[in-house]
This record gives structure tokens, sequence and C-alpha cells, in this order.
């Protein structure tokens, strides 16, 4: 292997992909002391330097210096201490006393003494070798950079483009790696095409053997809170507050806000001017209706607000703690109170963390009467 070549050709591949010189002379180096031990029958502890500036490749064996051959794990030196011989050094390993004195004259029981054993053709061996685990260390190098980029992105909305599709899901392309956006996590009744761009809510981020799997979704309701962060700038800077989001993808999302300054009004704040910023969140969620509700301390009123879009509710909370309420309306603010497939009741009950039980002012007189 050309030493200079090798060092031209990773100078560009590291400037290429990204990552340090340093993780690929290390790999580099495991690498070829594995394939030395190998293709020349080496049991003996092997290491590989490889020079960071030339290129150029030797190769060490270390032997610890016994009195007698020994594949246990102790031995004697020469006042009769017990030197511990450290497991990875087999009999393979070890080189007698004597034979250590002629390479080192200093030489003692438990010393370590190292020599280059570097092959004429051992270039041949590294040029093979460097292709195929360099090719596998920069993959894992990459893996590494893409879950260091992603592993903070979980719970947050990212812009990407719809790659490609199979059977059950779509690919979304987020720059250095692709998000897995199930199709069954699509908003019911959306069409998209490849090659647009799409947002998504990331709800898993996870390190597997195959490299990162990075989850995506467009029915979450962390997907509508992040919408609304996007859009409204008091929310970002604490005017106003975001109590809780609750969802019914593609039919109903409830919004509970408020403000922590008395002049701003937190549902105006979402709506926008001529509804502007309430009316680019819609447009991104295909046309799901959204509730935006006036969070309140105060149960009943959370409650009543939460209810909408049914007017003139009245709240009885029945057991504080148990957490169960009576609501009361009209009897033609019933139907938009409990919702399509009661879906406005259930929202809310989620909402507010109430279980609500649902009565008409005929019914309650009804119950008056008997």
């Amino acid at each position: 292997m050309n030493s200079k070549e090798f060092i031209k050709a990773l100078d560009h591949i590291t400037e290429e992909k990204g990552i340090s010189k340093d993780i690929v002379f290390e790999a580099m180096e495991l690498a070829l002391a594995t394939a030395y031990k190998k293709n020349f029958g080496s049991k003996t502890n092997v290491e590989v330097k490889i020079n960071r500036e030339t290129g150029d490749i030797k190769v060490y064996s270390y032997y610890v210096v016994v009195d007698d051959f020994d594949d246990g794990s102790e031995t004697t030196d020469e006042e009769g201490n017990i030197v511990k011989i450290p497991p990875e050094i087999n009999v393979d390993a070890q080189i007698l006393l004597e034979d250590a004195k002629e390479m080192d004259p200093e030489a003692k029981i438990g010393d370590r003494i190292v020599r280059e054993v570097t092959p004429k053709d051992f270039g041949r061996v590294a040029a093979g070798t460097a292709k195929q685990v360099l090719t596998q260390k920069i993959r894992e190098a990459e893996r590494a950079q893409i879950m260091e980029e992603f592993q903070d992105k979980e719970g947050e909305m990212m812009m990407g483009m719809l790659a490609m599709e199979d059977q059950k899901n779509y690919y979304v392309d987020l720059g250095k790696s692709r998000g897995i956006l199930p199709k069954s996590e699509m908003i019911p009744g959306e069409v998209v095409k490849m090659g647009s761009s799409i947002r998504v809510y990331i709800t898993k981020v996870e390190e597997t053997t195959k490299g990162p799997l990075i989850l995506c979704s467009r029915k979450h309701y962390g997907f509508v809170k992040r919408l609304f962060e996007t859009e409204i700038p008091e929310l970002v800077d604490g005017t106003i507050e975001l109590y809780a989001v609750v969802r019914e993808p593609g039919i109903r999302s409830k919004v509970a806000v408020y403000s922590n300054q008395d002049n701003v009004d937190p549902i105006g704040a979402c709506i926008g001017e001529h509804g502007s910023r309430i009316a680019n969140i819609l447009k991104e969620l295909n046309g799901e209706k959204i509730d935006l509700v006036r969070y309140s301390e105060n149960p009943e009123e959370f409650i009543q607000n939460a209810l909408s879009p049914a007017k003139n509710v009245t709240v009885n909370i029945l057991d504080p703690m148990k957490k169960e309420a009576l609501a009361i309306v009209s009897d033609d603010n019933l139907s938009l109170a409990i919702g399509k497939k009661g879906s406005n009741i259930k929202l809310a009950s989620r909402l507010t963390k109430y279980k609500i039980e649902m009565k008409s002012l005929a019914q309650i007189n009804e119950e008056a009467n008997k």
C-alpha cells in the first residue's frame, strides 16, 4: 500500500465525511493487528502503529518475561516473588528471561519486551484490510454523528422531504438521515407527493444495529403543539403558555392556553390578525378543526371552556377527588357538547382530566319531576 496515497485518500475521506482522523487511524491499527495475527499465524500480543504524517505502518509484538513458560496466571521473579501474568498473555506471548536479556540486558521477570515484526509484504495485507474495515468504521462514525445530531430531536418538529415509500411507510429525508413516517401516522385523508416538503414530529430516536431509527408522526398531539409554537411568537417568549393539547387526528384538536399578562388575550394571540396564524396551522392539519380553550384554575370554568363550541354550559363538580363532573346544557346545545361520535366530550374530558357526565335541561327537569 502506497503510504502517501493512503494519507491523501484518508485526508479526502475524513474531510468529506466530517469525521476525526484519529477515529480512522485507530480503527485501521486495530484491524491490521487482527489481520497480522490471521495471516502470519501469530498468537502474541500485537500492536500496529501508523505514522500519522507519513502513513508508514509498523507491526510490533509484545512479550512478557518469565522464568519458565506457564499457561497459568502467575510466575515468579528472580527473588521468588509471585508476578501476575495478564490473562491476555498466553504461552506464545511469553519469553524466557535468558532470551529476553539478549534483547535487553536489563530485562527482569514481568517486564515487557517489544520488537518490530513488520513483514516485507505487509503492504498487500494492509491494502485489502484497509478498504474493508475503513468502510465499516466510517459507517459507524457516521452513525454516531447522526445519533449525536438527532438524539435531542425527540419530541421536536422537523422539516423534511418525502424521499420514497413502501406499502406501510413513507421515508423522509431529514438531511444526514431518513426518518420513517408510518402511513398509519399520517393525518387521515391527507394526500402527499414524493419530493414534496413535509413537516413531521419526531416520536422516537433509537440506535440500532442497522443504524439510527428515527420514527416520525403527523398524528401525534405533539405535532399540533409544535405547530402552535412555530406560528405563535408569544408562546416562544412566554407571554402566553400552552397548558395542554388533546387530539383526535383529522377530526378535532383542543388546545388550552393562558396568558401571563393581563393585557394579552391568549385566544386572540393564537388566532392572529384576520385569523392569519390559526389559518396557517389549519392548513398544515388538512382541515382538522381546532378549539382554542382558555385555561382556568377553576375546574368548573375550565370544563365549560373545554366543551366549546357548546355554549351556556353549567358545570357542577360532583367529586373533586375522583375528578367527576356534571355538565348541563340546553337541548339545542346537546349535540354540539357531545360532538360527532362523542368526540367533543371525550376530548374535553382528556383536556381537563375530569370524567364528564352530560345531561340536557330536559333530562334534568324530567328527573326532577319523578
